[in-house]
């Protein structure tokens, strides 16, 4: 008498259909393709948070020189035969002197926000005793009222920190010559304005002074901040070079796991009768 197989009963042994079902290893080129990729995208991470790293050394080390320029004994700004040399790595921020004529004519207000409120920086040329010129930010003013009165005359000497020239214009907010509109202190365009020549590339920031009539410029206003965030960015590049090795690491634990179970698979006929 044949015995009949029991519904259901499939002839395998248990827990074979849940192997057959799982993944098999994966190819040797595709197992090489991915280490590559994981290889080259860990890399490029690390690249990356060491380059920022060399950034904040950079920005560190950039830091400290204004530190120094700034509280450095003021120094002859530059005269003309070294403009050509003056750059912002080199120069911004260095503590100057200079002496001359202010001509009050050439006035030029840029719109402007301090700590004092909403106004206008008042940029005055100072003529030198070699004939060339020199844009000096007087300081914060609130409106246009007072301002040629409170220009001294005569000969003047004035101390600041020396201000690489701001082109173009301020955000989504371009100068306008022609209408005497200044967003950025722009020394080149204010200078072609009033058709001065022999002007320098750059303009000081006078300091406070000491006594002063009321409506006169608020100077010693300057702001001396770095945005600073290559340690934040050093530290997200390496923690994605950290995810990816772990993902790997992953992935190649579960490659290995898949093929002990594909070396040691049952017999599909294994039950049968």
């Amino acid at each position: 008498m044949m015995h009949q197989p029991r519904p259901g009963n499939t002839g395998r042994a248990p827990g074979a259909a849940s192997q057959d079902a799982a993944p098999g290893p994966r190819g040797t080129a595709m197992r090489t393709a991915l280490a590559l990729l994981a290889g080259i995208v860990f890399a490029g991470f690390c690249a990356l948070g060491t380059w920022q790293v060399v950034r904040l050394q950079w920005k560190l080390d950039l830091i400290e020189r204004v530190e120094q320029r700034v509280h450095a004994p003021a120094t002859a700004a530059p005269g003309p035969e070294r403009w050509a040399s003056v750059t912002q790595q080199t120069d911004e921020y260095r503590h100057v002197r200079l002496a001359g004529t202010y001509l009050p004519l050439f006035n030029t207000l840029v719109q402007a926000t301090t700590e004092l409120g909403g106004g206008f920086w008042l940029l005055t040329p100072l003529r030198l005793a070699d004939g060339s010129t020199v844009m000096i930010n007087r300081g914060f003013v609130k409106d246009r009222k007072g301002i040629a009165a409170s220009t001294p005359p005569g000969v003047v000497s004035v101390e600041g920190l020396l201000r690489i020239s701001e082109p173009a214009g301020g955000f989504l907010r371009k100068n306008d010559a022609a209408k005497q509109l200044w967003y950025s202190r722009d020394v080149a365009a204010i200078a072609r304005s009033h058709m001065l020549t022999d002007v320098a590339p750059y303009f000081v920031d006078a300091a406070k002074a000491r006594e002063s009539a009321p409506d006169a410029p608020v100077g010693g206003l300057t702001v001396i901040s770095f945005h600073n965030s290559h340690l934040v960015y050093a530290l997200t590049w390496y923690a994605l070079a950290l995810m990816v090795a772990g993902i790997s690491w992953w992935i190649v634990r579960e490659e290995r796991r898949r093929r002990r179970r594909a070396g040691h698979a049952p017999d599909d006929h294994a039950g049968q009768d």
